[in-house]
């Protein structure tokens, strides 16, 4: 937002209440980071008839922390039971009351380090995170301790699935207790998905890749070779998402995904280990297969960036 600021004629029609909620976001957004169009809205916004109201509130917040009452209120009543406080005893308006020392101020992160943490919540918790590791370390322990030779194609057919089931398990008020307050805020919509989009990346794809290395098998792909493709179906989920909605595209995704490599492979006579080595092979093995997903990626983030606004009103009931 650096060199921009608010016109006039924007200004107004935020106080009025008569700018889109979309451009009231992106005001709002704006106001964080600059002092003086955040004064012009201030100004403008006790121009209106809220004015004497907000000015009520204001009086009445810079008296609490000053520890005083405002003029003209009435003082508090007791309680019916207990000991009287001292801010309930009556004395004359404007009197200062008993002295409240100011709230110890603890060592805190920076700010933008608590919207990173506040903004990952339910991409780091739940249940999704306990089953990523479920999955590894059962692939690896079956394998290694099972006799299981041919454990990699059977991971490397689920692991594409994996981050877009933890997309879905990590946005929505099925996920986040506060996702109607969350979904409320300028900071909402795709970049709020995609932040915690990221944080299910950072922890699957890396986890993942490392089991599959550690799994013997014959004729399979290698351990990275789901990388592109596990990318492409989740930006494929999000940009289906701003049709659909979130957890309806996901289950599209990952369910397409299943269906087109597991399906012909139950199908078919032999044994189920090399027909799905064999499949697996010509959807992520070569130049082609990688490039192939690599341009499904490229297209589904140009889609996903041309749904941007959709993503204000996802999940929001």
């Amino acid at each position: 937002m650096t060199g921009w600021h608010a016109s006039d004629h924007l200004v107004t029609r935020y106080a009025d209440g008569g700018l889109p909620e979309a451009d009231a976001w992106s005001l709002e957004k704006h106001l964080e980071s600059c002092g003086g169009c955040a004064l012009r809205v201030s100004r403008a916004v006790r121009a209106t008839a809220a004015g004497p109201a907000l000015a009520g509130i204001r009086e009445a917040v810079l008296a609490d922390v000053r520890g005083t009452v405002p003029a003209g209120a009435a003082p508090a009543a007791p309680p019916a039971h207990g000991p009287v406080p001292a801010r309930s005893v009556a004395r004359p308006a404007g009197l200062p009351v008993r002295a409240r020392p100011w709230p110890r101020r603890w060592p805190s992160a920076r700010p933008g380090a608590v919207r990173v943490l506040w903004a990952l919540g339910p991409a780091v918790r739940g249940a999704w995170l306990p089953a990523v590791l479920l999955v590894a370390v059962g692939a690896v322990a079956l394998a290694h301790g099972g006799g299981l030779a041919n454990a990699r194609p059977w991971l490397l057919a689920l692991a594409p699935v994996v981050p877009v089931a933890g997309v879905a398990l990590s946005y929505g008020p099925h996920a986040d207790p506060m996702h109607e307050i969350t979904a409320a805020t300028p900071s909402a919509g795709l970049r709020l998905v995609l932040t915690r989009t990221a944080a299910v990346l950072a922890v699957s794809l890396p986890l993942l890749t490392l089991a599959g290395a550690l799994l013997p098998s014959t004729g399979a792909p290698n351990a990275a070779a789901w990388l592109l493709p596990g990318l492409a179906l989740t930006l494929a989920s999000l940009a289906l998402a701003g049709y659909v909605g979130l957890r309806a595209a996901t289950a599209v995704t990952g369910g397409g995904w299943l269906c087109a490599v597991l399906g012909p492979v139950l199908a078919a006579p032999g044994g189920l280990t090399g027909e799905l080595s064999e499949r697996l092979s010509a959807c992520l093995d070569g130049a082609p297969a990688q490039g192939g997903w690599a341009a499904a990626a490229v297209l589904c983030a140009a889609l996903l960036a041309a749904r941007r606004p959709a993503f204000h009103f996802l999940e929001k009931s």
